[in-house]
């Protein structure tokens, strides 16, 4: 039996702590990949280690410049800041894997040289035939192994004909183990793999051999990602032993699922951290609630900023189960950031959602007010493009049915004629006199009418805002100022 110790237990590590984080630029970041990063991030930050960013993209295809940046501004505003990568560069460059091909085939070669891979020249229609004949069997497939013992001769007469031939790493059968940081002991039969190719015949390297020369290259100690990567490490673990390099602690994360238990997905909201922000949710916020996607706190207090995460985070206390992606959660924890941030630091950031409406109406005092007096009832700062509206654009009362009925209503008639009547004396720079003579106009419809104080406030809210609910009233009646407040209470008694 060959074992790979992989131990839990950092306060043994003689080399600094290096971890990574290597996403392919093929698509915008996801929300998985991004939790991947944040649990890299802390544990560098717990054990006092470094953070690596390095840019997999051999798939020159499917890979792409917007992606790319995409996942650069992705981490940055999440607050992931790298040590090393492509733009900060750091002794163990290049940091981009298109950057490196001259490296791999020396490496795929020392293999061959010490018996450990071998060239194999089949052609792709030859792998589909030995695929077919192992589906019919009704047995897992694996290479048959017929360019393993091929002469010098043979293969000189394959090159000659221009056939290019792969490179396969010959796995030799045994029980590998390893103790996974978050699975715990994980056994694999190699007998099981077959001799897995390295080196594709145009002279690019396959994922598993890149990322074992850039990890081993860039003396990553400890390699976090998600559980979809187990079946890689036994192979991985395998090239690692052949090289005779030092072999990485492995931890492998349950994977993240939707609300349904399927494979989370855009049918379910957004998946990548840019529309989350598009959408309005706060970096803090995204980044407090993917930490607790298979972690938790040990203190029970879930709203933790990422410094106090990372002095609390333990990596073998991380669940191996699945997490699910709750939606309401998040936007519960979303509305929790936007009611306790400071104010114009909320207001830059909810400036981009409400640019649609001339923000010169207000002065920047006043845009706070209205941000302050609209934002608790909000989980998304989208939202505000809603709730703002009515401080921006008169209201339109023949739009709801509702509306219509309550200004139609001869109460409210003659709540808004002594409310106007009344609201020319008011000093708008006084929120006390506002607040009493309110308080005042309750009372008097109250007495006089028998109208329950919200019946009052109703008249007034939907003649200045043409709706039923919104800021507090008060705060209303001060922004929308003397002018503003009169010509839409004229307007709504023609109703």
């Amino acid at each position: 039996m060959d074992t790979n110790t992989n131990t839990t237990d950092t306060n043994n590590i003689n080399d600094k702590v290096r971890v990574r984080i290597a996403p392919s630029p093929s698509g915008n970041l996801h929300i998985g990949t991004a939790r991947t990063a944040l649990f890299n991030y802390l544990f560098a930050k717990k054990t006092g280690g470094e953070y690596v960013l390095r840019i997999e993209d051999t798939d020159l295809d499917r890979s792409s410049e917007t992606f790319k940046q995409n996942i650069f501004d992705s981490l940055k505003a999440l607050g992931l800041n790298w040590d090393e990568g492509p733009d900060v560069g750091g002794k163990y460059g290049p940091y981009k894997q298109s950057e490196r091909f001259d490296i791999y085939p020396k490496f795929a070669q020392m293999l061959i040289d010490k018996g450990y891979a071998y060239e194999c020249f089949c052609s792709n229609e030859d792998l589909d035939k030995e695929h077919e004949i192992a589906l019919q069997k009704k047995i897992p497939y694996k290479y048959s192994r017929k360019c393993l013992n091929l002469t010098k001769e043979q293969k000189d007469e394959l090159k000659a004909k221009g056939i290019k031939p792969s490179i396969r790493f010959k796995v030799e059968s045994k029980e590998l183990v390893f103790n996974d940081l978050v699975k715990g002991e994980l056994k694999f039969d190699t007998s099981l793999i077959g001799d897995f190719a390295i080196m594709k015949s145009n002279g690019t390297p396959t994922y598993n051999f890149a990322v074992v020369i850039d990890d081993m290259l860039m003396k990553i100690t400890h390699v976090i990602r998600g559980e979809d990567h187990i079946s890689n490490t036994p192979k991985q673990i395998l090239i690692y032993e052949a090289l005779g390099a030092p072999i990485p602690k492995f931890g492998h994360l349950g994977m993240i699922l939707a609300p349904d238990r399927s494979k989370l997905s855009k049918r379910h909201g957004a998946t990548a951290v840019s529309d989350f922000i598009k959408q309005g949710y706060l970096t803090e916020a995204l980044l407090n609630f993917v930490a607790l996607l298979g972690w938790a706190p040990s203190d029970g207090v879930e709203i933790k900023n990422v410094d106090e995460i990372a002095a609390d985070f333990r990596i073998n206390e991380i669940s191996s189960s699945n997490s699910i992606f709750e939606y309401e959660k998040l936007n519960w924890m979303n509305g929790q950031y936007i009611n306790k941030m400071d104010i114009s630091k909320l207001t830059d950031l909810a400036i981009p959602f409400i640019d649609m409406y001339d923000l010169k109406k207000y002065s920047r005092p006043q845009l706070e007010h209205i941000i302050e007096v609209t934002r608790e009832p909000i989980t998304l700062l989208a939202q505000l493009e809603n709730d703002v509206k009515y401080f921006f654009i008169e209201p339109n009362y023949t739009e709801s049915p509702e509306i219509l009925e309550i200004l139609k209503n001869e109460n409210s008639k003659k709540v808004l004629e002594k409310f106007l009547n009344e609201v020319k004396d008011y000093d708008f720079g006084n929120h006390e006199q506002i607040h009493d003579k309110l308080g005042d106009l309750r009372s008097y419809f109250k007495e006089t009418l028998g109208l329950k104080p919200k019946e009052t406030m109703w008249a007034i809210r939907t003649a200045l805002t043409g709706r039923t609910k919104g800021a507090d009233m008060v705060a209303t009646i001060e922004i929308l100022g003397k002018d503003e407040v009169i010509k839409r209470l004229n307007q709504a008694l023609k109703v």
